[in-house]
């Protein structure tokens, strides 16, 4: 089903050009998006915008014109938003997601990763949307993976604990919601830095000089294209069955540190390896990281939902716009 709004176009005919009214099919299923302008957020706007869905982004410093700008601490904007377009699913992707900038600045981390979580619950059970919290594998301490839903979570560091208390407001205050945990994301950035995955290219890249890369702390580096896909599939399976909410986990199945990943995207684009050093110590700087949070991704497999781009496909298509030998890209792409 879907609705019908008029939209003026302009309409070039041989000497002139003329203004004319056009029927535009508007989807009558309808998702907000928090965290829009992200990462994560733009591919999962992207996934239902094409799948069908009237998807309206929300963003703070970077949404607009694109997205609707809304600061998520302003509970009178974000009501009147959600009464305003009345979703039927909100996706919350907005987050401080950066550990050590959880540990600098814990109040303001955990006015975003708690406070707004809970009221943005709230808000959502009052219109009778079905809200997914994007939360993180970060929840557990590492000693004993894989982890189940019904694990208990013990967080190592701030982040883990905002995040782990953003769940329980979001449950608190909405029942009938979802929390679904992720692991390490990489995809389309707009720049390295916006993926601690893709952050490591320029290191690959000049092998000039020898880089220290992590070897001690196990991930899965997971396509965010991957996880928006999983979500608009959460979303179309509790729209047919009320019964689908609760915790869940979603992951990549390749297990890898940092050096195996930075090996990886140098053998994805033929680029020399040597100079990447693995350091199998555990890291002394920074917040606390669990060694391996593996995540336990049954319970959505048996629902029937799903999708894993493999690392070597999936980073190759997120990294080539960044290569620095274009001559390469043009080889390889042309």
């Amino acid at each position: 089903m879907v609705g019908r709004e008029k939209e003026l176009k302009i309409r070039f005919v041989p000497g002139r050009c003329e203004l004319v009214e056009e029927d535009v099919h508007i989807p009558s299923r309808r998702v907000l998006i928090t965290g829009a302008t992200g990462l994560l957020g733009r591919a999962v706007f992207k996934e239902f915008n094409e799948n069908n869905w009237n998807a309206v982004g929300c963003g703070y410093r970077r949404a607009q014109p694109r997205f609707e700008q809304i600061n998520l601490l302003d509970s009178i904007a974000v009501h009147d938003i959600i009464h305003d377009f009345q979703p039927h699913v909100i996706v919350h992707c907005a987050a401080e997601r950066r550990p050590d900038v959880v540990e600098s600045q814990p109040d303001a981390a955990s006015q975003l990763n708690v406070a707004a979580s809970g009221n943005l619950a709230k808000e959502a059970a009052g219109v009778g949307a079905f809200l997914i919290y994007i939360s993180t594998d970060y929840v557990f301490d590492g000693t004993s993976p894989p982890y189940k839903e019904t694990d208990v979570p013990n967080p190592l560091n701030l982040y883990g604990k905002t995040k782990l208390e953003g769940e329980k407001a979001v449950l608190e205050n909405n029942e009938g919601a979802a929390v679904l945990r992720i692991p390490v994301l990489y995809g389309d950035v707009e720049r390295l830095e916006e993926s601690a995955v893709t952050v490591m290219f320029d290191k690959v890249q000049f092998s000039n000089k020898s880089a220290n890369m992590d070897h001690w702390q196990q991930r899965f580096p997971t396509n965010v294209k991957d996880v928006a896909t999983v979500c608009r599939q959460l979303a179309e399976k509790r729209m047919l069955d009320p019964s689908v909410k609760g915790t869940f986990h979603w992951s990549g199945n390749e297990q890898m540190t940092k050096y195996e990943m930075a090996c990886a995207i140098a053998d994805a684009f033929n680029l020399p390896s040597s100079h990447l050093r693995p350091i199998t110590d555990c890291p002394v700087v920074g917040a606390l990281r669990p060694r391996n949070a593996q995540l336990d991704c049954s319970k959505l497999e048996m629902l029937g939902i799903g999708q894993r781009t493999p690392f070597r496909a999936g980073i190759k298509e997120s990294l080539w716009p960044f290569l620095v030998d274009k001559r390469w890209r043009q080889t390889v792409f042309h």
